[in-house]
């Protein structure tokens, strides 16, 4: 149940500031991709403005562009009624300035040549194909609009800097200051004609890669003011946005299709992906939105043409579009017996031959990437550090941001170099193994060579089902039980190699999922089996992977692991058995303090540790609920050994709504996630709870922070009392971002930085506690370290110490050889709710009310399916 905001919160949590930084560890000097920032002028104050533009009829002006262009022609008219004041403008409705302009309100009316209205732009009446001269004259009339402009709001500039230097001040002054600068980096790209993704800007000449069916990604840049430690910085990165291939139309069908001529493409298909793209028309020179095809091919497709001249001047007659581009400009060749594009209005068509048009550049294309498209786009994408840095600095050298008369006017002035930072590389943690090995890992990797696993799970009682991957299933058995004897693990003999039927190759997954349970329940014996090792046909994202793993976990109680064996190896095998060790209950390794009880403030005291995630639909599915995930540690003292709960909610929504669910029935009814997750650290750690509670928050923004504290950590609070308890656990609150733009580089030699590299100090926030910790090591491209916010910390942590715990539950993840880039239980989260979004894949989705997402079964609802 949701919590709203009449319930009584137990405790009003604030963000904790920063009490001190980090000591340990060897130091390094590092350079970053941040920019420090001067104010020769502190004192300066911004003005914003509301602005309101209108046409002569009254209608609010829609779209940045004509609105930037508007905007741009009033500074030209009406500079002096300004005082030549520059205008930093976002495109919609705010409009800032250095200092005040004259006046409170201004009423202006704007005359912009040239322009096209909605209304006019690409149309011609009664399904005339454009081009008549009347349109012409139409569309380039001078149109007059009306700006309004209204004082708002006074921004001081240092309000960025004066928290730094412990004056108390809103926040909120400081970001809006922020904003300020950065509506003025996005001015600067719009002038420059770039495509504006957010803070991040494109244009046609940056580098692209193609990754199939239309569609490129093109490299361009993301600029944003931050305000840091040591003031404030322009942090910029390389970025990637997916955009179509421009060119011609028919091109574009085709590779979108992946078919090779004209005649075998989907026209449905076409219609919907055409809709709303922009073409240029090469008859015409000019630029028109598409709406979608002509019912007929083009040498089929009539519409009504007034008569010019003769008798019959003044009349209509009927003509095909064929006949009229024949007539009038040049003959249609290929396209004559294709559908038209239709870029009229849906009551006033307005057909154009495809062979006429070419689509325009830098239009993005938002759909989720293929598999193939994913992994293309990755490859040739990616930068080693030398690459970023060059690139970055070309950059600065390039687009002279410092030069812009705003941000000149206000007195700023920008390093051209790369700010140095000091960073800290943090020991790595022991390790221990099976027959009580010790062993230290070396730049965050290790590998389970000539290793035993330190708590084997035999597999005694297991199958194999192949779904029509070309394999030897008999060979695949074999060589898992030689691999497993030699990391420890006793295998026995499969007691069924369950192949797919032939004719269930072409049903869809449910289906084929379905065939095949029903086969295997012929093959077992009275018991179902402990484990099922699966063969998918495909490599990655599979359609059968979320319907088997649904059957198998919530209806049938099993573990199962899924493999595609392209080419098996030790390594691979290796990686296979680790997953299903964890899943079945073993450990592969443990932090060596574990295994003495010795993690500080944690091994004397009941502590749970919590990873929290929320999965969101892909691109164009605003419709699939939202999977919310919550990992928790058991078996206290350890803090490797966690349990999954996983709940649907609705969707985007970011804030989880289900770690508390008062119910009348609570034998029946659904206690909520923490409910889940307390009964589970009760009954494996010696009948204790958790007397001090971490949480590691992923996915959030700086300005959902609150959220958390004082809306999550308020249900497990609620969820935490009503076992009983009238007192509240201590809480530690830690936010985990992966999705920020900070890159760190080493200053010598401008490689990645070394396994275990922490920075807490310059280019971390002014006050708030925060650090950047690479915990990995980069082996392909540019490392991105992890950037953790401590939001609160009522158990005592000290920086070295909560530092050094981050850093080991790197090394925790069951089903890794390297420290991941996040620590284990956030990352254990993704995978839970990932693998439970997939769940839903083939359901139909009702509008009405979130679907509840099915139970785990009792067999395996305790073990580590996500692994």
């Amino acid at each position: 149940m949701p919590i709203t905001p009449e319930e009584p919160s137990h405790r009003d949590y604030a963000i904790t500031t920063r009490l001190g930084v980090g000591s340990t560890g060897r130091r390094l000097q590092l350079c970053t991709n941040h920019f420090n920032v001067s104010l020769g002028l502190p004192d300066v104050v911004f003005y914003q403005y509301t602005v309101s533009i209108t046409t002569g009829d009254g209608e609010n002006v829609q779209g940045k562009g004509i609105s930037r262009k508007i905007i741009g022609q009033l500074y030209k008219t009406y500079s002096s009624d300004l005082d030549g004041k520059r205008l930093a403008f976002d495109g919609e409705k705010t409009l800032c300035t250095v200092g005040p302009l004259p006046r409170n309100d201004f009423d202006f009316q704007v005359i912009l040549e040239g322009s096209f209205s909605k209304r006019d732009c690409g149309l011609s009446g009664g399904g005339t194909p454009s081009g008549s001269s009347k349109r012409s004259k139409l569309s380039f009339l001078p149109r007059s609009y009306r700006v309004q402009i209204h004082f708002s709001a006074k921004v001081p500039l240092k309000s960025v800097l004066v928290t730094q230097r412990g004056v108390d001040t809103s926040d909120n002054d400081s970001q809006d200051a922020v904003r300020v600068l950065d509506i003025v980096l996005r001015q600067q790209a719009a002038e420059r004609g770039c495509l504006l993704v957010r803070q991040a800007f494109f244009h046609n000449d940056m580098n692209s890669v193609d990754v199939g069916g239309g569609v490129i990604g093109i490299r361009g840049f993301r600029s944003s003011f931050r305000p840091i430690h040591e003031g404030l910085s322009l942090n910029i990165d390389v970025s990637t946005t997916m955009v179509l291939k421009p060119g011609p139309v028919i091109e574009f069908l085709k590779a979108n299709q992946n078919v090779e001529l004209p005649r075998q493409i989907d026209w449905i298909k076409a219609s919907k992906m055409l809709k709303h793209l922009r073409v240029k028309a090469s008859h015409r020179n000019m630029e028109f939105k598409i709406i979608g095809l002509s019912a007929k091919p083009c040498n089929q497709q009539l519409f009504s043409m007034k008569i010019k001249d003769g008798e019959c001047e003044g009349q209509t007659k009927e003509i095909t579009v064929y006949e009229y581009f024949k007539q009038t400009y040049t003959e249609p060749t290929y396209s004559a017996y294709l559908p038209c594009l239709d870029v009229g209005k849906p009551d006033r068509p307005n057909y154009l031959p495809l062979e006429f048009c070419s689509l325009v550049s830098l239009q993005r294309y938002t759909k989720p990437l293929s598999v193939r498209q994913r992994a293309l786009l990755v490859e040739k994408s990616r930068q080693k550090p030398l690459e970023r840095i060059k690139a970055l600095n070309d950059a600065m050298d390039t687009y002279c941001y410092d030069k812009d008369p705003f941000l000149a006017g206000s007195g700023i002035s920008i390093e051209k170099q790369m700010s140095l930072a000091e960073g800290r590389v943090l020991n790595p943690p022991m390790l221990k193994f099976g027959k009580n090995e010790d062993f230290l890992p070396s730049n965050g990797r290790w590998n389970f060579n000539k290793k035993m696993v330190l708590e084997p799970r035999a597999i005694k009682n297991w199958a194999i089902v192949n779904f029509s991957f070309p394999c030897d299933s008999s060979h695949i058995s074999r060589e898992l039980i030689s691999c497993g004897m030699s990391k420890g693990i006793e295998i026995d003999r499969p007691f069924a190699l369950v192949e797919e039927d032939p004719q269930s190759k072409n049903l869809g997954a449910v289906k084929r999922v379905e065939k095949m349970i029903a086969k295997m329940k012929s093959k077992f014996p009275v018991d179902p089996p402990q484990f099922i090792l699966c063969v998918l046909p495909e490599r990655k994202n599979s359609d059968i992977y979320g319907p088997w793993k649904k059957v198998c976990l919530t209806e049938a109680g099993i573990n199962t692991q899924c493999i595609c064996p392209i080419k098996i190896s030790d390594q691979y095998l290796t990686n296979v058995l680790l997953k299903i060790n964890s899943k079945l209950g073993g450990i592969n390794s443990l932090l060596g303090m574990e295994c003495s009880s010795n993690v500080p403030l944690i091994n004397k005291i009941p502590t749970l540790i919590l990873g929290m995630d929320v999965s969101h639909g892909s691109p164009g599915r605003a419709d699939v609920p939202s999977v919310a995930a919550v990992v928790g540690s058991k078996n206290w003292p350890l803090i490797s050994r966690y349990r999954a709960a996983v709940r649907s909610q609705s969707p985007k929504l970011e804030m989880i709504d289900s770690l508390f669910q008062p119910v009348d029935d609570p034998v029946n009814g659904d206690n909520g996630i923490m409910n889940e997750l307390f009964v589970e650290f009760f009954k494996t750690s010696n009948a204790r709870k958790p007397k001090q509670i971490i949480i590691f928050r992923d996915g959030v923004s700086e300005s959902q922070f609150n959220q958390v504290l004082n809306i999550e950590v308020d249900q497990i609070i609620k969820a935490y009392q009503r076992l009983g308890e009238t007192d509240v656990p201590k809480f530690t609150v830690i936010v985990a971002q992966k999705r920020h733009h900070t890159k760190l580089f080493q200053a010598k030699g401008h490689e990645n930085v070394p396994a275990g590299t922490v920075v807490d100090t310059k280019i971390v926030h002014p006050t708030n506690y925060d650090f950047y910790m690479c915990a990995h090591a980069g082996i392909i491209g540019t490392s991105r370290p992890a950037h953790y916010h401590v939001l609160l910390d009522e158990i005592g942590f000290s920086p070295d110490e909560l530092q050094n715990l981050i850093h080991s539950l790197s090394y925790v993840n069951q089903r890794s050889t390297t420290a991941t880039s996040i620590v284990a239980p956030v990352r254990y989260a993704h995978l839970a709710a990932a693998q439970f979004a997939q769940f839903t894949k083939f359901e139909d989705v009702s509008e009405e009310k979130v679907p509840e997402l099915p139970r785990l079964h009792e067999r395996v609802e305790s073990n580590m399916f996500f692994c």
